[in-house]
């Protein structure tokens, strides 16, 4: 089956393009398993989901190899704050990204979480560019079968962060629930969930046998058949979908014109 996050963000890019009038030109780079990484030249970054374990990875080459990118992303930023490179953790990779930079405990589920879900927004979630006219909560694909919980808070807004939303907000009760979104600085920012799914591809899972088994036997056959009509509900999955993916590039591009034009 067809890589449905690609052809998401791929979708997401072209609707940029033609919406936007601007000359956007993109390359894909398999990390994973052609050890392909990009070098610092381009003006954003976008690095996909799963699938697969954020843990067993640990010391790959093509572990070794991304990070360095990450590191040398961090770097530029650092040197020229005038024309920051963006990047946008999707899932897999938000999870890679906490796990080896130590921003949150990266930990296997004891189920599958997958559907569309509600996800929850903290105080400084709903001041964040790329999420403030979505509703609280916001609705969105979640696929996983690892979790971000524990985060360290202290470090994310040291270096400029916040924590942005989490799978259900308790206020009695510090973070047992998982993090489902981080902005780690200006630049950088990761979603647990996923930001390019729409309502044709998640559609297309949702009738799978398999997927549709797994959420009735975790969350009752009343909230499959739900999960299919908020499909059709634009103000939830295509809201996230037509808000995050192009806020993040206008934000992206919008850094990279400023420094031409300054």
């Amino acid at each position: 089956m067809p890589n449905e996050g690609m052809r998401g963000i791929r979708q997401l890019i072209q609707e940029f393009t033609a919406d936007s009038h601007l000359p956007v030109t993109f390359d894909v780079f398999d990390v994973r398993l052609q050890c392909e990484v990009p070098g610092t030249d381009y003006d954003i970054y976008i690095s996909s989901g799963g699938p697969g374990s954020p843990l067993d990875s640990k010391g790959s080459l093509w572990e070794r190899k991304y990070f360095a990118l990450m590191d040398a992303l961090h770097e530029h930023n650092a040197r020229h704050p005038q024309e920051k490179k963006h990047v946008l953790l999707i899932c897999h990779s938000f999870q890679l990204y906490c796990r080896h930079y130590g921003y949150a405990k990266v930990s296997k589920r004891k189920s599958t979480s997958f559907g569309v879900m509600p996800v929850h927004k903290t105080d400084a979630g709903m001041h964040e560019p790329l999420f403030r006219s979505l509703n609280d909560p916001l609705w969105a694909v979640d696929s996983r079968d690892y979790q971000i919980t524990e985060p360290d808070v202290d470090k994310i807004e040291q270096r400029g962060g916040a924590l942005l939303a989490i799978e259900k907000y308790r206020p009695h009760v510090h973070f047992d629930r998982a993090v489902m979104a981080i902005r780690f600085d200006e630049a950088f920012i990761g979603t647990q969930f996923h930001p390019e799914a729409d309502a044709p591809g998640m559609r297309m899972y949702l009738l799978r046998e398999d997927k549709k088994e797994l959420v009735i036997q975790k969350h009752g056959e009343k909230k499959y058949w739900d999960m299919l009509d908020h499909l059709g509900d634009p103000d939830k999955i295509m809201a996230t979908y037509h808000a995050v993916v192009p806020r993040f590039l206008m934000m992206g591009l919008q850094t990279q014109l400023s420094s031409v034009l300054s």
